[in-house]
């Protein structure tokens, strides 16, 4: 087998330059990605200042390095930071070395280490991985057992890189670490094929960088290269120079301390980050840049559209947080504004709902529940002495249509306060339930909440984890937080913090009817249900009657068009899923189009009447 070219593969090549409309055609877009987390104590330090003080916004992180457990904590205090697995068969440094997590003896020397080389190198004969007989399946052991343990530990993780060219030395290498990739969802970064897959292009030093001045003057001339429209990817590894790091060397390469200093100095420096900013130069991750919403450019009568609907939500008073509109699969329009930030989550409310339902949905299809299965027979230890023929009767299907015969909104009921010293499983089926479940439309929160306790009760994982390999990771949604209760499992009915283009991706897969690059995530016949109007509806507190005296209009009011699983139909023929305050993932089929909304809006009808008379005519 002979060694690939390295030439795609280092920061210090330009690549085939990657036009793509995705970011707009008046900046350029950089992802900055920072190499070996775990490595090293100084290391690590010195990641997550480049995260917190400087432009990185992507890092790589080594299971099988000796400081791993602290970066997984690192990582976990700063959810934020896209996190990537670098996987690793090499072991460079004189002084320190690292194991496989497998029995892999075609990649180890006769102390069980890794060897150091992955090519042939004068200075260490012998001691590479090309040199010696390596074996694939012990590649791809190796591999799969530092993903797994990844995945476990992490997360954030959203994708996969090769240390010392790990995923890309051989053609079948390459191919080995596409097809994990594609298995568990983790684009690899450093296959030959990359830059051109997800459409960047590499850059590197300008010229000399030996010191941190040197660097600082290359760096900002590659910036000063930079194209509109295009992306681009840069990596280094940042470090500290003290005591630990000038203990690390490798023959060839001496000074790492002051170089890798040099590298945390450049990622730091304001100079630096003032060029970006003066140019306009748009930071992302790499996430974002694998699976991020691909952007196009809006139409004239959408750009006015737009510009008329901001102009009402303003007279308005309306405390607008994020938009972004999502037309064929693409973004034509997006903003941020008052305490809405593209890169920070943004509490959902009832949005969560729609997260919820679709993990039940999810264990629906792998065969664990059924929509007729009884409420009670999973929490057989917490049943009331008398248990009624209503909560007898009581289904899955009745808690995510809201029909499990409560009156209202246990969080808010009087009656509900008597059992408040119980936990709130205990508290749900100790309350009365007056109407036949299945009849009596009445939005309920806590009804959700027990739709997330059933989950975890089969399938032994908190709601938030067992979405994370079906649904968050297969659309890039990372650093996903979901509040719990006393009882430890997350409250499904609220408290999911997602971001906007979170909240569009989750609206494309119910338009896409489950299907996401290709793949069939969500069950199809579970979107056509779920978004399928169930029950007559009427706005979050009121029952039947109320919404008679009211006089409220089915012509009117989006809370009267009927309620599906844990999602309420609109008119227009849309449906969305729904949170206090004005949070908002709607779905228009007959425009091919999904429109996100964060907000912190009362009067939430309004708020949608803005988006019907001046948004959806131009789409």
């Amino acid at each position: 087998m002979n060694l690939l070219s390295h030439k795609y593969l280092f920061a210090g090549c330009l690549l085939i330059a990657g036009t793509l409309s995705a970011w707009g055609q008046s900046a350029p877009s950089l992802a900055i990605r920072i190499d070996d987390l775990g490595a090293f104590h100084s290391v690590n330090e010195a990641c997550i200042e480049t995260y917190q003080s400087g432009i990185a916004r992507s890092v790589e992180v080594m299971p099988v390095a000796a400081w791993y457990p602290e970066a997984v904590r690192l990582l976990k205090e700063n959810p934020g930071l896209d996190a990537g697995l670098h996987l690793v068969i090499t072991s460079e440094w004189e002084n320190v070395k690292w194991r496989p997590l497998t029995h892999c003896p075609s990649l180890t020397d006769e102390n069980g280490y890794f060897y150091p080389m992955m090519g042939p190198n004068p200075a260490y004969p012998g001691q590479s991985v090309m040199e010696n007989k390596w074996d694939i399946k012990e590649v791809e052991q190796e591999f799969r057992a530092q993903i797994e343990m990844a995945l476990r530990n992490i997360p954030q993780l959203s994708h996969m890189t090769g240390h010392m060219l790990s995923t890309g030395f051989t053609k079948e290498v390459n191919e080995l670490v596409l097809r994990l990739a594609k298995e568990y969802n983790l684009p690899s970064i450093d296959r030959m094929d990359s830059p051109q897959d997800y459409q960047f292009t590499y850059i590197g030093y300008d010229g000399p960088s030996r010191t941190s001045a040197e660097k600082e003057e290359s760096f900002i001339r590659s910036l000063n290269k930079l194209e509109a429209g295009k992306r681009y990817l840069f990596l280094d590894h940042p470090a500290l120079d003290n005591e630990e790091m000038k203990t690390v060397f490798h023959i060839g390469y001496e000074q790492v301390a002051l170089d890798r200093q040099g590298v945390t100095d450049l990622l730091t420096s304001p100079r630096v980050k003032q060029v970006i900013e003066e140019k306009g130069i748009k930071l992302i991750s790499i996430n974002q840049l694998t699976k991020g919403l691909p952007r196009s450019t809006p139409s004239k009568k959408l750009e006015k559209a737009m510009e008329k609907y901001l102009e009402a939500v303003k007279n308005a008073g309306q405390d607008l947080h994020s938009i972004m509109i999502v037309q064929h699969g693409n973004v034509l329009a997006e903003k941020w504004m008052s305490e809405g930030k593209e890169d920070e989550p943004h509490v959902l409310n009832s949005v969560s709902k729609t997260f919820t339902a679709s993990a039940i949905g999810f264990a629906i299809a792998e065969g664990k529940l059924k929509l007729t299965d009884k409420v009670i027979s999973f929490f057989p230890d917490q049943l009331p002495a008398n248990i009624s023929e209503n909560l007898e009767a009581m289904t899955i299907h009745d808690l995510l249509t809201m029909t499990c015969g409560h009156d209202g909104d246990l969080r808010s009921n009087e009656r509900a306060a008597r059992n408040a010293d119980k936990g709130w499983v205990e508290q749900f089926l100790a309350y009365p339930v007056d109407h036949k479940p299945g009849t009596f439309f009445a939005y309920n929160s806590p009804g959700t909440y027990m739709l997330s306790a059933i989950v975890q009760k089969v399938t032994g994982e908190k709601l938030v984890d067992y979405l994370y390999p079906r649904l968050f990771r297969p659309l890039g949604i990372v650093n996903v937080k979901w509040q719990e209760s006393p009882e430890g499992i997350n409250c499904g009915g609220w408290g999911l913090y997602l971001k906007t283009e979170d909240l569009a991706k989750m609206g494309q897969l119910f338009l896409q009817k489950g299907k996401w690059d290709g793949q069939q995530v969500l069950p199809e016949e579970w979107i056509a249900e779920a978004s399928a109007k169930q029950i007559a509806s009427f706005p979050a507190g009121m029952d039947p009657e109320a919404a008679k005296k009211s006089k409220i209009s089915e012509n009117t009011n989006d809370w009267m068009q009927g309620y599906g699983y844990q999602m309420w139909r609109c008119r227009h023929n849309a449906y969305r899923a729904d949170g206090a305050d004005g949070q908002y993932i709607l779905i228009i089929p007959e425009k091919d189009a999904v429109i996100a909304v964060t907000a912190h809006i009362g009067d939430m009808q309004a708020e949608l009447d803005l988006i019907w008379k001046y948004l959806l005519p131009a789409l």
